[in-house]
């Protein structure tokens, strides 16, 4: 993509699916940090391109899905509009999401609560266990 420099890529993660239709399979997760000369919109707008290429089709919210490219953070910037919410709503609340992230880049701060994503993990992990005992 023109204007954009993968940098670093985590593993993928295979997980269930959370929220949406029942019965869905696993999906596949990983993170990518990039570098880029295109704006937060352009960036999107280009990620909502590559998904139709690969026949993604909005039709069922947290629905099976072939290729879900999500916004998580764009450097310092907040933005909470219709078409373009960052750092993306949920990522400090799905492992899914911050476990990949961790890999790549542990100390990069989420710019809302000021934390770190390591932090964030950590504190989602202690969460998680208080809410299973």
């Amino acid at each position: 993509m023109p204007g954009v420099v993968v940098l670093a890529l985590s593993r993928c993660h295979e997980t269930a699916p959370v929220g949406g239709p029942s019965g869905q399979i696993a999906y596949l997760n990983a993170v990518a940090e990039l570098a880029t000369t295109l704006t937060a919109h352009e960036l999107l707008s280009a990620l909502q391109t590559i998904e139709a290429r690969f026949g993604r089709e909005r039709d069922v919210r947290w629905g099976p899905r072939t290729l879900d490219l999500d916004l998580l953070i764009f450097g310092e910037v907040v933005a909470n509009e219709p078409e373009l919410e960052l750092p993306h709503p949920r990522m400090t609340e799905r492992r899914f999401v911050l476990e990949p992230l961790a890999e790549i880049a542990p100390e990069l701060i989420e710019p809302v609560s000021g934390l770190s994503i390591a932090e964030l993990l950590s504190h989602l992990k202690l969460q998680n266990s208080r809410d299973t005992s």
